[in-house]
């Protein structure tokens, strides 16, 4: 008889994230979760705790570490503005060739879970601040460097945000990259923080 696969937490916690960017956490049952990796509801309970918690650690290692953002690779020399156009740009054609338009994970979870979910609820608000807050100190470099004029930053960084937002949306019925490029940087040009 053969031995059983050992369990690999790395894999299954990948295999899961990648349920609930298909199908959505409501979707993902605790059984169904359990059947998708192989082993029992006992078994997934005692490797993860609860779907929950589970959860909030896959949107964790979704978002990276809180204190390490580094979606636009800003350095000492580098454009701010350039590398927030260059980075979304990135984002337009990585969504576009998603071929099931999942969007992004974190941002469906707003719409799914937020006010809807008791428990998760504030982990997802948390995460959001924290990117907004990210958004915020990179527009912050911007402001120093004389690239931004000075303004509401966090207002600033709320719309930025919603840019991220609206394209990952935009993203799930607009499958030309070249129209959803166009569109993203439209709203970047209207917010001031559009560089070639």
């Amino acid at each position: 008889m053969g031995r059983h696969k050992e369990f690999n937490r790395d894999e299954a916690v990948t295999t899961v994230m990648n349920e609930m960017w298909e199908h959505g956490y409501e979707a993902c049952s605790a059984k169904a979760l359990s059947e998708k990796l192989g082993i029992t509801r006992s078994s997934f309970y005692n490797a993860f705790g609860s779907r929950e918690k589970l959860f909030e650690e896959i949107i964790q290692n979704y978002n990276g570490p809180k204190t390490n953002r580094d979606w636009f690779l800003i350095n000492e020399t580098s454009s701010v503005l350039k590398s927030i156009s260059q980075t979304l740009q990135r984002f337009c054609r990585a969504r576009v060739n998603d071929p099931a338009a999942r969007g992004c994970l974190f941002i469906n979870s707003i719409t799914e879970l937020v006010s809807k979910n008791d428990q998760l609820d504030p982990v997802v608000k948390d995460n959001f601040s924290t990117n907004v807050a990210y958004l915020e100190s990179i527009l912050t470099v911007a402001l120093e460097r004389g690239e931004i004029e000075k303004c509401d930053l966090r207002i600033k960084a709320l719309a930025l945000q919603s840019v991220l937002i609206s394209l990952n949306v935009l993203s799930k019925v607009v499958r030309d990259e070249d129209e959803l490029w166009a569109t993203t940087k439209h709203s970047l040009q209207a917010l001031g923080v559009y560089k070639e």
